[in-house]
């Protein structure tokens, strides 16, 4: 069952098609699930890690998080969508500080004299660091005249913009709730696939299986994910033969954010008040944990795009299911949030995505797109600068003058910081702030299918397709007023 590319991803993929393979015909029990452990780590010897034991453990806790269960582990469970699996984590070293053959064994000791913790001895070739007394001040490192210490910086720590990793006595991660913004790069950054996210797939299969009206919302970065002649077309003829009712692209729900952020950035102008946009759903966790204040007084009230597609389909089916589908791991967060009315009921990656499809074998076919339902500017609200320069064309069409509006776009977990700490500190230059944690926006995503220099070709192929119909425009063919466009879902 295991392909030649035995990579993390690929591995972590064939687990849930598996998975959602047993889920199809209602066998996913706890006998199966043990079952598939051994089916796809048969033995005797271990293909990755020390032994066929601690393979099959890893690929148990896989599972759970594949039928939304969060992993076993020794730390106080939480409701967090992102997932350590320990006896994944445990091949890290233990030290982030350790001594490299550039010791020269000088005289002077000057690492042994600035460390005020006793972790460093003298050996017969060179120092060392005891990982178990080493505090990580990194004294010793600026004390060496050799630059013989390196400070070894795990890839989930370093990939964290929000210092959200932290590791426990045995070295494993441990990941703050308090400060976790769920933007998933970690996941992807962690050579071991110690860090996961939970997954929606079981859930899915088991609506459609109940009759239930499901239906997808394709994010505005799905153009191009799938290569130039994979349209949105293709993508809802696939959807429906595994049982979708219907796909809708979430580019039109982009055209009625920026219809509604237009007005607030015009009142929000007029007052003289900063604001942010709010469709990012890590931006809105970076301002909800780390600049509560500027969360209240600053962001946007108008939902995503992808809340806005879920609350007008929910208005056409109310009693219908509705799946974003999407690079973005912290879309999982938005979805889980109920505390937003009508928003979307599960998020899923484009890796999952692909893995529901080949669990039932259905293949993406090239299609013509003959329903395009949002503009360009909707469908260009997927990289940097998009979601702002929608909003700015909209004001336009209102006949607004945004003659010296000044735009940030913050692309980037640092980015995004230093411009809600220069809010906060009531030095911002400019009027507005674009907010995305992913650096080029969301094509840029943690699970995007394919490398962005890939994707950027095949996406403007099928983008230069899109008739140019304005945002207002194309908004008058919807029910708008139906339904609420903001965050707590007041009709006002």
């Amino acid at each position: 069952m295991i392909t030649n590319d035995k990579g993390i991803v690929a591995f972590k993929h064939e687990i849930l098609e598996d998975v959602a393979r047993l889920a199809w015909k209602g066998e996913l029990t706890a006998d199966s699930k043990d079952q598939l452990v051994y089916e796809l780590i048969p033995g005797p010897k271990a293909m990755w890690r020390c032994c066929v034991y601690k393979e099959r453990e890893i690929v148990r806790q896989r599972i759970k998080l594949a039928c939304e269960q969060s992993p076993d582990g020794r730390h106080t469970k939480s409701d967090n969508v992102i997932q350590v699996i320990e006896a994944a984590c445990e091949e890290c070293p233990l030290s982030s500080y350790t001594v490299t053959d550039n010791c020269r064994l000088c005289i002077g000791k000057a690492c042994l004299n600035s460390c005020r913790f006793g972790a460093i001895s003298i050996g017969a070739n060179r120092s060392y660091i005891d990982p178990t007394k080493c505090k990580e001040c990194g004294k010793c490192a600026e004390a060496c005249p050799y630059g013989a210490i390196a400070h070894l910086v795990r890839p989930c720590k370093k990939a964290c913009p929000v210092g959200a990793i932290t590791y426990d006595e045995y070295g494993v991660c441990e990941i703050d709730d308090s400060k976790c913004i769920s933007c998933g790069h970690c996941i992807h950054t962690c050579p071991f696939g110690a860090i996961g996210s939970k997954t929606y797939l079981v859930n899915i299969i088991e609506d459609i299986l109940a009759g239930k009206e499901v239906y997808a919302m394709c994010a505005p970065a799905t153009e191009g994910q799938f290569g130039p002649d994979i349209s949105m077309a293709s993508i809802r003829a696939a959807l429906k033969k595994i049982g979708f009712a219907d796909m809708i692209e979430v580019g039109l729900g982009a055209d009625m954010t920026a219809a509604y952020e237009a007005e607030e950035w015009a009142e929000a102008r007029k007052e003289g008040k900063k604001m942010t946009t709010s469709c990012c759903p890590a931006f809105i966790q970076m301002l909800r944990k780390h600049f509560p204040k500027q969360f209240v007084e600053n962001m946007s009230q108008t939902v995503s795009p992808m809340c806005a597609v879920s609350r007008y389909l929910k208005y056409l089916h109310p009693d219908c299911v509705t799946v974003f589908i999407g690079p973005c791991i912290a879309k999982k967060t938005e979805a889980a949030d109920k505390s937003v009315p009508g928003n979307a009921d599960y998020a899923i990656t484009y890796g999952e995505f692909t893995s529901l499809l080949n669990s039932k074998d259905v293949e993406l076919e090239p299609m013509e797109d003959d329903s395009q339902a949002a503009s360009i500017h909707g469908k260009r609200f997927a990289s940097s600068g998009g979601v702002a320069n929608a909003v700015m064309e909209v004001m336009r069409e209102r006949g607004e003058d945004t003659e010296g509006i000044k735009l940030r776009q913050a692309a980037g977990g640092i980015d995004c910081r230093t411009a809600l700490q220069l809010i906060k500190l009531g030095r911002l230059p400019e009027d507005f702030v674009e907010g995305m944690i992913c650096p080029s926006g969301c094509v840029g995503g943690p699970s995007k299918h394919v490398a962005e220099t890939e994707l950027t070709k095949a996406r403007e192929n099928l983008l230069k397709k899109a008739d140019g119909r304005k945002v207002l425009e194309n908004l008058q063919n919807y029910p708008m007023g139906k339904f609420s466009m903001k965050r707590d879902g007041s009709m006002e």
